[in-house]
């Protein structure tokens, strides 16, 4: 069983959230340990599923991508294999970079990044319609990205209050 979040645990995962490229040493000098017990709750965190990789967040518009679109998926009941194969195929196209089923009328969102509209029209048509159980897609192009952010909060708030 994994051991409770302590309060150098808590400030470790924030930091990494911000900066991963932070040595060992500069971490542990902005969450008040020594360098040794440091690198041990890291590598615990680690251990433990808490943290589950550290990677490089690109800038989707400087590579090409300005528009971010959610589509929703109204899928046919499909057989094991099938529902493996949509699985699959979902995970090997780049541009889907998330999925989620859903409750609803609706049965997966998807968030799409796309180079422009005519792209994502013969996207709808050459890929996303010849998926395994898709009958019907509808979709919402952003205008403008408010809030961007892939940090999870750490400290759990009580009763959802700021």
């Amino acid at each position: 069983m994994a051991e409770e979040l302590s309060s150098y645990d808590i400030r470790l995962l924030e930091q990494l959230q911000k900066n991963a490229e932070q040595s060992t040493a500069e971490l542990a000098e902005k969450v008040g340990l020594s360098q040794s017990p440091c690198w041990r709750r890291l590598q615990r965190l680690k251990e433990e599923g808490y943290i589950k990789s550290q990677v490089a967040l690109l800038d989707r518009v400087k590579l090409g991508h300005e528009l971010v679109i959610f589509s929703t998926f109204k899928m046919q009941t499909l057989s094991e294999e099938k529902r493996a194969e949509f699985l699959r195929k979902i995970e090997l196209i780049p541009e889907i970079i998330e999925c989620h089923t859903i409750f609803g009328e609706m049965d997966v969102l998807v968030k799409v990044i796309a180079p422009s509209m005519n792209w994502y029209q013969a996207f709808i048509f050459n890929t996303l319609m010849k998926l395994p159980g898709v009958t019907d897609i509808r979709s919402t192009v952003t205008l403008a990205e408010v809030k961007y952010t892939t940090q999870v909060p750490v400290r759990v708030r009580h009763g959802g209050q700021a």
